[in-house]
């Protein structure tokens, strides 16, 4: 991967030649020239929309100077601890869904669906919080505290003494985790040379990495016999035999363990990096001189030129447009939700990436609701597998979604496709397994499709978790990209409440979540922007 990611810029520590075919900007200075496939002459994305005069031309110089110090060791970091957050919310994700039966057996729920709608309700709840501070008071709190408060309460509800409990401690969690999909991406963009913009779509690898993780960690304690009780239940819900805790130590394992790595992560993140604030939200905030001084002391580190003054952004104005009169007022949260939609073209992107999100968050979990159930009453085969059987095929399809990201990594700089082609062609293809997948008869079959669905479908959607903050305006992106996730969570609640009382053998969901495919690669298609050759703004 390190020779992917090598280039002249990254590698040379001579001083870039500045002309562009002997031409000057507005300000008299010279623009970077990057002779790579995914930079067009040092074009801004969202330039042209013409929103700040003065942002415009500061954010230029900006990405000129991230330009001209290219990849380095630290974007390596970056890379990394970021990926933790993506890693966390897909284990936290499958946490609630892994220890449900075996709490379930010893707790006797009343309505057995709560840990999937509390960890979704706390998710909403986060990405919205995490989201709008990070543009108000900067995402280097949020980066640094997140994980922290996933490890407390993945803790602490493995010691929960009730099912209402744990469904709170499984909310608060996921609350902690709400904003991380949001910070990730946010963090990595606004430090990304341009040319490596294409990188932060590999950042959703860890989303399937994450995944398999939970599946090993499922795997390893909740298949012994000696740490899970047997159901306690006949088939119609009557108590047969007892679950005590002594005997059902598994799932609390499994949320120790979990909490333990969290908590891990997030020591790294602070000794590790000790990130400094991103220098795209000190150009909104217009610390001009903190935002130059990070930028020299980065590149007298690693040795690379780095050309931008203080004198150069004053010279462009005074930016109007990125905070309200007070920081904590109503005014704060006007300025940065109508931000996003400043002209027709930016509203009109913000609306089809919010539909995107809302689109995925219901088909996903949709169709694993309905499939088995759709399945058996069609006939198939899947037999009676073993719990170590389960796990392990958990394990395997959870690892098929890593590579996918990689893969989408490489199609998205591909000028004939950009990311809005890859997305579709993620959509498309993911669409015709799922139709495929209703064929299933066996249990290889079954494990099969599923590992192709989750390589396929982490096309899609590890584009999409890159797209959405490359397109959205800077001083305003976490909360745009709090709530495209937002609309995802409420999805995810709505899946879980309709499971309850839907009829889960019919045909009719199946190819309604298939159809739903259909209108992302069309809503991809329709998007206004593509950042293939351009830069984030």
């Amino acid at each position: 991967m390190s020779a992917v990611l090598n280039s002249p810029l990254a590698s040379s520590d001579e001083k870039p030649d500045y002309s562009k075919d002997g031409e000057k900007n507005a300000l008299g200075e010279r623009d970077v020239s990057i002779e790579q496939p995914s930079v067009d002459r040092g074009e801004d994305l969202l330039s042209l929309q013409d929103v700040d005069p003065a942002l415009n031309a500061k954010m230029h110089l900006v990405n000129n100077a991230i330009d001209e110090i290219g990849w380095t060791p630290y974007h390596w970091k970056l890379f990394v601890l970021n990926g933790f957050g993506y890693a966390v919310d897909s284990l936290l994700l499958l946490l609630q869904s892994i220890i449900a039966t075996q709490a379930g057996y010893e707790f006797n729920p009343s309505y057995a669906r709560a840990l999937t709608i509390a960890v979704y309700v706390g998710m909403l709840f986060g990405a919205l919080f995490w989201g709008l501070s990070a543009d108000v008071i900067g995402r280097r709190f949020a980066f640094n505290t997140s994980l922290f408060i996933c490890s407390v309460f993945a803790t602490v509800a493995g010691a929960a003494p009730n099912w209402a409990s744990l469904a709170v401690f499984i909310a608060l969690l996921g609350f902690g985790g709400g904003g991380n999909l949001i910070m990730d991406t946010t963090v990595f963009i606004e430090f990304l040379p341009s040319n490596k913009q294409w990188v932060l779509t590999w950042l959703a690898s860890w989303w399937g990495l994450g995944q398999a993780i939970a599946g090993f960690i499922a795997w390893g304690f909740l298949s012994p016999a000696k740490w899970n009780c047997t159901d306690p239940f006949d088939k119609n819900g009557n108590q047969i035999g007892e679950c005590p805790y002594s005997s059902n130590m598994g799932w609390r394992y499994v949320m120790y363990t979990s909490g333990a790595l969290v908590f891990a992560m997030s020591v790294a993140r602070i000794t590790v990096i000790r990130l400094k604030e991103t220098p795209k939200y000190l150009l909104g905030e217009g610390k001009d001189a903190e935002l130059v001084e990070g930028f020299q002391k980065m590149a007298a580190k690693y040795n690379r030129p780095c050309s931008i003054t203080v004198e150069m952004l004053d010279a462009c104005g005074v930016i109007q447009s990125s905070h309200g009169k007070s920081k904590f007022s109503v005014s704060e949260l006007a300025v940065h939700v109508r931000g996003l939609f400043a002209t027709k073209t930016i509203g009109l992107s913000t609306v089809l990436i919010w539909l995107s999100w809302t689109l995925i968050g219901l088909a996903y979990p949709l169709f694993y609701v309905f499939l088995s159930s759709y399945l058996s009453s069609r006939g198939a085969e899947l037999g009676d597998v073993s719990t170590y059987d389960t796990w392990r095929n958990y394990a395997l399809v959870n690892i098929s979604g890593i590579p996918g990201p990689m893969l989408a990594g490489y199609m998205c700089n591909w000028k004939y496709l950009g990311r809005k082609y890859t997305m579709v062609i993620g959509a498309l293809v993911t669409m015709a397994f799922f139709f495929a997948s209703t064929q299933v008869r066996t249990q290889a079959q079954n494990v099969g499709f599923n590992c192709a669905i989750g390589f396929c479908l982490n096309i899609y959607y590890g584009t999409l978790y890159a797209y959405t903050p490359e397109v959205l305006p800077s001083a305003h992106r976490a909360t745009g990209n709090g709530i495209a996730v937002a609309c995802n969570r409420i999805m995810g609640i709505l899946s879980a409440v309709i499971a309850t009382v839907a009829n889960t053998s019919t045909s009719v969901p199946i190819y309604v979540c298939a159809a739903l495919y259909i209108a992302m690669a069309g809503v991809a298609v329709s998007f206004p922007f593509e950042p293939f050759g351009k830069r984030s703004s």
